[in-house]
């Protein structure tokens, strides 16, 4: 009989707390056709893990093992997985919302879900970025096509999406409006922040006129308001997928764009932002790292809303 190698994973048996969270031995994936088998040297978290982790969200009722950013090395190659070879170092995205499982010591995904990682870019850094980046990127890209010279207002943009969409917004030629507490309004600056606003102290929508393009990642009345901070045919993207009617029904009164969107895996994009990396252009903020079996701690301290940057686990 075969013998089934097995690996370490974060799972969960029911939703809750960042206590459900546990080290468990599942059996290692194998590749299919046009996939590719990673070993995962750093993946990292997201706003997306803890709702998932305790609502269940698109995944339903547990067990499931979360993670959607990977960095890693290619350890296998599927039938017909062309882009690859075994030793290759990778990054990218699991197609969201499900092909999650990147919280683990190896995960199996469509060969075009990676790209090269720049050999200046560590795994730490390389895992932090591919889900973040990406939802900037198709947000700032895609759907407001940013230019140069066009105001952009980013709100939480110290989070772990909004400081690297400042960046690519830099990268596309932007003047950047930011919004955080006062006390990152330094780290805003150094990152690329034209204007860094106070959002405990100043109102956004009575102290910005004219922007071009407002990327919400907060959600509920700060979508509605940010209409109204729009030129005529500007654009809110808004990274909650739903909400209240009101927002679109205000664009359409206001005369400008409300898009509502999720991340997708995006191999071109993937491209776009591994190039920005090798540049410099592009550079994530690491607020702490932990390795895997601490992944409950991780959880826990990323729910207290309080970070600059992101959360990575290690995988050893």
């Amino acid at each position: 009989m075969d013998r089934v190698e097995t690996m370490r994973a974060i799972s969960q048996d029911v939703l809750g707390g960042p206590e459900v969270l546990r080290e468990v031995r599942v059996e290692r994936p194998a590749p299919r056709p046009n996939e590719v088998l990673v070993r995962v040297r750093a993946t990292g978290l997201n706003p997306t893990d803890f709702k998932h982790r305790a609502r269940g969200g698109f995944l339903g009722e547990p067990p499931f093992v979360l993670g959607w950013d990977v960095s890693g090395t290619v350890e296998a190659v599927g039938v017909g997985a062309a882009l690859f070879a075994p030793g290759d170092e990778v990054f990218g995205m699991l197609p969201y919302p499900f092909g999650h499982g990147a919280h683990a010591e190896y995960v199996t995904a469509p060969a075009r879900a990676f790209v090269r990682k720049p050999a200046g870019l560590d795994h730490v850094r390389a895992g932090a970025l591919p889900l973040v980046s990406l939802t900037a990127w198709q947000a700032l890209t895609e759907q407001a096509d940013v230019r140069p010279g066009q105001r952009v207002l980013i709100h939480a943009a110290a989070g772990g999406v909004g400081h690297v969409a400042v960046q690519i917004a830099k990268a596309r030629g932007a003047y950047v409006i930011g919004t955080a507490s006062a006390g990152k309004h330094e780290f805003l600056r150094g990152i690329g922040v034209d204007e860094p606003l106070d959002y405990r102290e100043t109102d956004f929508a009575q102290a910005v006129r004219e922007v071009d393009v407002v990327l919400d990642t907060l959600g509920g009345d700060v979508s509605v308001r940010s209409l109204r901070v729009l030129r005529p045919g500007g654009t809110v993207v808004s990274l909650v997928p739903a909400g209240p009617d009101d927002f679109r029904q205000e664009a359409e009164r206001l005369g400008v764009r409300a898009v509502r969107m999720l991340v997708d895996a995006d191999h071109s994009g993937m491209r776009a932002i591994a190039q920005l990396a090798e540049e410099g252009r592009l550079r994530p903020t690491i607020a702490r790292t932990f390795p895997l079996a601490d992944a409950a701690e991780a959880h826990a301290a990323g729910e207290t809303g309080r970070t600059t940057g992101k959360l990575v686990l290690v995988v050893d």
